[in-house]
């Protein structure tokens, strides 16, 4: 559309007009390519540009540093390190970010009463309500995975399949820099369709939507405007609202964030795992695998091998 546009504004009508014309013709009718065409995107997917209140995506962003990757909840940390290393990730970090890049293979993860640990109550409440306004009241957040992506970082290409109700929809919150969102088909030769992800941005994958292929190959910039995380001087919180679990957030907190998220990304992935009733079976089922049986995490693209790019937090918290 955009290269359509630059190609008919010149001779000295407004381009507007020009556009207006050009598809109100008869005779040759007009190439209609490149007009969006909402109706053929997924069904149920939902795509949300930053609905946050201005000054509350610090919280939010806090929250994912600081307080959701304590213990008990598990972080692919804990594969390689003792227990009292990976207690305070957020306390061994705050006096300097580390730059190195390390490759770690995520553990699998499964969905069972053995490893349930409770679900934050603020990020439950973010999520009934984001899924509420979305037309799926009753959303209970069950499951949370948190990854932190630096500037080399992607995500493999992968479906959320392992859920035992398949039918509640996927939230995707997302924090910092921007990236390249991919989504594809029911199957690996569908080819996929590319968009933006910004800070503050929101996904909800339901319906037909729920299984589709989907990764992130590319972390980018955020363009000017966009990072609503901005750094320097006073953050700037609303007033508190009745009811509301946004926090101010302090200067020292603020000054590790936002060092953190000049240079990163912070994704936030809400679930519901059983249909109400339901139990877990007897055999706990893997969570994010793919159709060759991988686990969730980062493909290198080429022999299908699992690494991650990290800097001061190169893990994976995850919250049942």
């Amino acid at each position: 559309m955009a290269k359509m546009a630059a190609s008919m504004v010149e001779g000295g009508e407004d381009s507007f007009r020009k556009i207006f014309k050009f598809y109100r013709r008869r005779n040759p009718p007009p190439d209609l390519s490149d007009v969006i065409d909402f109706s053929r995107c997924a069904p149920g997917f939902i795509f949300i540009s930053d609905p946050f209140l201005r000054g509350t995506q610090p919280f939010w962003l806090r929250q994912c540093l600081k307080i959701y990757p304590q213990k008990p909840n598990i972080c692919n940390l804990d594969m390689h390190m003792s227990p009292l290393e990976t207690q305070d990730v957020w306390g061994q970090s705050v006096h300097s970010l580390r730059s190195q890049q390390e490759e770690l293979d995520l553990p699998m993860k499964t969905y069972s009463p053995s490893s349930h640990t409770p679900f934050p109550r603020d990020l439950h409440l973010l999520s009934a309500h984001m899924t509420a306004a979305c037309g799926f009241p009753g959303f209970i957040s069950e499951a949370g995975i948190l990854n932190y992506y630096r500037s080399d970082s992607s995500l493999g290409i992968h479906v959320d399949e392992s859920e035992l109700d398949r039918t509640r929809p996927l939230l995707s919150f997302s924090f910092g820099q921007s990236a390249i969102f991919l989504l594809g088909g029911p199957r690996r030769q569908d080819p996929p369709t590319a968009m933006l992800m910004h800070s503050g941005d929101v996904m909800v994958m339901s319906g037909p939507s729920r299984l589709l292929y989907h990764a992130v190959p590319r972390i980018l910039p955020a363009p000017p405007g966009r990072l609503a995380l901005e750094t320097g001087g006073c953050i700037q919180t609303p007033p508190p609202q009745e009811g509301s679990v946004v926090e101010p957030v302090s200067e020292e907190e603020w000054a590790v964030c936002s060092r953190y998220i000049q240079s990163s990304r912070v994704n936030v992935t809400v679930r519901q795992v059983l249909a109400p009733g339901q139990n877990f079976p007897e055999t706990p089922r893997s969570h994010q695998t793919t159709d060759s049986g991988q686990t969730d995490g980062y493909d290198d693209g080429e022999s299908g091998k699992r690494k991650r790019s990290s800097s001061d937090s190169p893990y994976a918290a995850e919250t049942h």
